[in-house]
């Protein structure tokens, strides 16, 4: 690879699409300049823009490409973030490069496409705050573009032999896992599913631009193969296997790290084993991420992250009504009266990766670590790091469960709030790089 890649980002899916464009826009393929404030439906196989008063019904793709990029953008209306999770909302954002219109499953799909540079300006701005310090802007950067770039590596590999396994079912048992889903028609979605994009409303300030530009191009290798670099919230004071969380791949770069300059002491680090998991979970051992200050978090955590003020360790409490409810309508499971819940299987954080629900009528196990998070929660469980109390029962019958968890996320990869911290320590960009990735080296492979 010796120059900077174009991408493409899927952002929006309704079945009427309102934006704005502002400044000229041409229809490529076509001499038609378009300007202001416009809607995008579907007219049988081929998409309907309606501009000011102009419309236009043409062939898929339909690519409306800026005159001048650095002066043209456009705005997309009730952008849904955060979708599925607790702060999930609509925004409109801003965005710039070309829109495209495709169809999608009977809706119209708005995608950015845009130099990678560029698109890490917003997401940097947008998986944390824009004024976070600059050696962890510089690791993210790293990061973000090492991950996009093998998500395309991994795409066109799906492409090539058209088959992708997200789910291995079987009688009484669902192993699922979320990665290259519904991805079929862009690199990469702006939600967190894959990174969080926002366009140029989250981009950008000076200290980000200046951590693109001086890792420009700069990327994560494995021998000689770029990195399928992650990151999480917090990882909980132990990050975790890839194979834990996704596709039952090993990515040596992508192993457990405790969290801490020093292995904390007092502990048995086999997080494997459910006593010294339950020991680990129910304490605050001393950790990078495990941290309350203010202007670290600030740094880390944008305005609707900050809403959620319990990450390291944390207590949710469902009802038995509550759990029967979530396991129906989120994972179409029921057992009937929900007796027990039992880690099967735990990884190397601790985080839990098979898990039985024992009902009165039956039993179901249910894995990874994600399907686990979204059983139980109306969004999704900070991560399943968690041990299970139970209270009040009647008849054998739990009337209430108690979940004391760690961390928030996956826990694969680099942590940022750790990361957030051992910046402020006084760390490098490239120290905490080694530190979440232990095999991997940095390279410059465009620019």
């Amino acid at each position: 690879m010796t120059i900077q890649p174009e991408i493409q980002v899927g952002i929006l899916s309704a079945t009427t699409i309102r934006f704005r464009l502002n400044g000229p826009f041409y229809l490529k393929n076509h001499e038609m300049a378009l300007e202001g404030e416009g809607v995008a439906i579907l007219k049988g196989e081929e998409v309907m823009l309606h501009v000011g008063d102009t419309i236009v019904t043409a062939k898929q793709p339909v690519d409306l490409v800026p005159k001048e990029y650095n002066s043209a953008d456009f705005d997309l209306m009730g952008v849904l973030i955060g979708i599925n999770f607790h702060w999930e909302r609509k925004e409109d954002q801003k965005f710039r490069g070309t829109l495209r219109f495709i169809a999608e499953n009977d809706r119209v799909r708005a995608i950015n496409i845009l130099p990678l540079e560029d698109y890490l300006l917003s997401v940097i701005s947008s998986e944390m705050s824009a004024t976070s310090s600059m050696e962890l802007l510089k690791a993210h950067a790293v990061i973000s573009r090492s991950w996009l770039l093998a998500q395309i590596e991994k795409g066109e590999e799906v492409k090539k032999t058209g088959h992708y396994t997200t789910t291995i079912e079987k009688p009484g048992e669902r192993i699922r896992w979320y990665d290259r889903e519904d991805h079929a028609h862009f690199d990469v979605c702006a939600d967190d599913h894959c990174q969080r994009y926002q366009g140029i409303t989250k981009a950008s300030t000076k200290a980000v631009k200046q951590a693109i530009e001086a890792t420009f191009g700069e990327v994560l290798l494995f021998n000689n193969k770029i990195c399928d670099a992650r990151f999480s919230k917090c990882c909980g004071g132990i990050s975790e296997l890839f194979e834990n969380t996704w596709e039952p791949i090993n990515h040596p770069y992508l192993a457990m790290v405790v969290d801490s300059e020093n292995i904390p002491e007092g502990y048995n680090m086999d997080m494997t084993q459910e006593i010294n998991a339950k020991e680990w979970i129910r304490t605050a051992p001393d950790c990078f991420c495990n941290t309350s200050d203010k202007q670290i978090l600030s740094q880390i955590l944008n305005d609707y992250d900050q809403e959620t003020p319990d990450f390291f360790r944390w207590t949710r409490e469902l009802s038995q009504l509550e759990i029967k409810n979530l396991l129906k309508t989120k994972t179409d499971i029921d057992v009937g009266d929900v007796l027990n819940l039992e880690p099967l299987e735990r990884g190397v954080s601790g985080r839990i990766t098979k898990l039985k629900i024992t009902g009165s009528q039956s039993s179901f196990v249910i894995g990874k670590e994600l399907e686990i998070r979204k059983a139980l929660s109306p969004s999704h469980l900070y991560s399943s790091d968690f041990v299970v109390d139970k209270q009040d029962e009647q008849n054998g019958i739990p009337d209430k469960f108690i979940l004391t968890g760690a961390g928030w996320g996956h826990g694969v990869g680099l942590c940022q709030i750790g990361a957030a911290v051992m910046s402020a320590k006084g760390y490098d960009y490239r120290k905490i790089l080694s530190h979440y990735f232990k095999e991997a080296i940095t390279k410059r492979v465009y620019g």
